[in-house]
């Protein structure tokens, strides 16, 4: 495949793919353009893990006829299950670059080789900065950034960024972000955060849980806990003073309670009004040990008996299938309500000023009604918002259609410039 017939098949893509495993793939060419995508950054978020997968899907569909190679810097085991479940013949390469962008293993210096791009994926900032540094050093191919939140590179990832070939943030707010630290030669624009196209589900783990806790053919809602902060020094090792820890606690402790009670007005309403149930399930690890404080135990106990607690970690493929068989979900935390919007499930937001500026795509996507800045809300709004969803689904469900036709328009326009730049050579 010469880099014209790949200009051509942007025009058409899919006309050369197969099937295996019922998943759409291309035939293997060895010049088929290579993209080499860095992501995956942690595993004890179900959002961090479906970054990866939703790229994946949004390149699949999108530019067909590229390969992709993951570099994958926190895919263990189960996750690379997970990934070639979906992808069987996808390559996973790990390892590092040193300051003189040696590859720490033959196969990451092999994908490295054969890369003619290197992608990094949605996170929360420019998570593998000095990855990408090393990239450019050693091998002068271009680089680009998708679904990225970017809210305040330093003067070193601002000289970086000003070498990329093209710079797509998960929200508007880091573009003005980028203008206004002097960001000004690489083509920027918005792709949301790669979650939204992920397309792995687990129904077969789904329908067990579901079954096991009498949820499954029932109409319940999902709901999602989260603390200002994360507590990742209880997690693993953090950079942070024994100062900052205990900031960050004092700022827990006295936001928990006054934030949650919030979301448990919604859920009271929701079982008085409908009798149907509440499940209550994580988005982090460290929710599995706080959830019940937060979100179970203040309730009346009339409504309690409706609850059903997740007692175990999960992947997104299963939460998704969870998600799927939901009236709605509320969640505090950001990337369960993508999920599940990719399900066609409405979803509300409870955004907390600490959760970073990668909330505004809610409202770049139209779904302001379903954000609620949590200081300045009232359990009493969030109750009839979740219940003027339930009164009229139907219009709830288009309304997930308009952001998910927004999301593809802008990954379309997003992976158009990739496609060129890889036409280009």
């Amino acid at each position: 495949m010469t880099r014209n017939h790949f200009t051509r098949s942007l025009l058409a893509a899919g006309a050369a793919l197969t099937l295996t495993n019922g998943v759409r793939r291309v035939a293997a060419d060895p010049q088929r353009p290579v993209i080499l995508v860095v992501s995956s950054w942690q595993s004890v978020n179900i959002g961090d893990v479906a970054h990866t997968p939703g790229l994946l899907c949004a390149l699949e569909k999108h530019l067909p006829d590229a390969e992709v190679i993951l570099w994958g810097l926190s895919v263990d085991e189960e996750k690379a299950a997970m990934l070639t479940r979906r992808w069987p013949d996808l390559q996973i390469v790990r390892g590092n670059l040193d300051d003189e962008g040696r590859a720490s293993g033959e196969a990451l210096q092999a994908a490295i080789d054969r890369a003619d791009l290197l992608l990094h994926g949605s996170g929360p900032s420019f998570v593998a900065f000095t990855r990408v540094r090393a990239w450019h050093r050693a091998t002068g191919k271009p680089f680009g950034l998708f679904g990225v939140t970017l809210q305040a590179p330093n003067a070193e990832q601002v000289a970086l960024l000003n070498e990329a070939a093209f710079i797509f943030t998960r929200e508007t707010h880091s573009i003005e972000h980028l203008r206004e630290r002097g960001v000004e030669r690489p083509e920027i624009g918005f792709a949301p955060d790669a979650t939204f196209a992920m397309d792995l589900k687990n129904d077969d783990a789904a329908e067990a849980f579901l079954s096991h806790t009498g949820l499954i053919d029932k109409p319940f809602i999902c709901c999602i806990p989260r603390l200002r902060y994360t507590p990742y020094h209880l997690i693993r090792r953090v950079p942070w003073s024994e100062e900052e820890i205990a900031r960050r606690e004092a700022v827990n402790a006295e936001h928990a309670e006054p934030d949650h009670a919030k979301m448990r007005a919604a859920m009271i309403r929701w079982v008085r009004e409908t009798g149907q149930p509440i499940l209550v399930c994580p988005e982090m690890t460290y929710q599995l040990d706080v959830m019940d404080e937060l979100l179970v135990a203040p309730l009346p106990e009339d409504v309690r008996a409706h609850v059903v607690q997740r007692d175990s970690f999960w992947l997104p493929d299963e939460a998704a299938s969870v998600y799927a068989q939901a009236r709605a979900v509320l969640s505090f935390e950001c990337h369960s309500p993508i999920i599940s919007l990719h399900q066609g499930i409405p979803s509300c937001y409870l955004r907390q000023p600490e959760d970073t500026i990668k909330g505004q795509m809610y409202y770049d996507l139209d779904l302001s009604d379903w954000v609620f800045e949590i200081e300045d809300t009232e359990g009493a709004q969030v109750a009839d918002r979740l219940m003027e969803i339930e009164a009229d689904h139907a219009a709830a469900t288009a309304k997930v259609a308009a952001a998910l036709a927004i999301v593809d328009r802008q990954y379309r326009a997003a992976t158009g410039v990739i496609g060129r730049r890889l036409a280009a050579g």
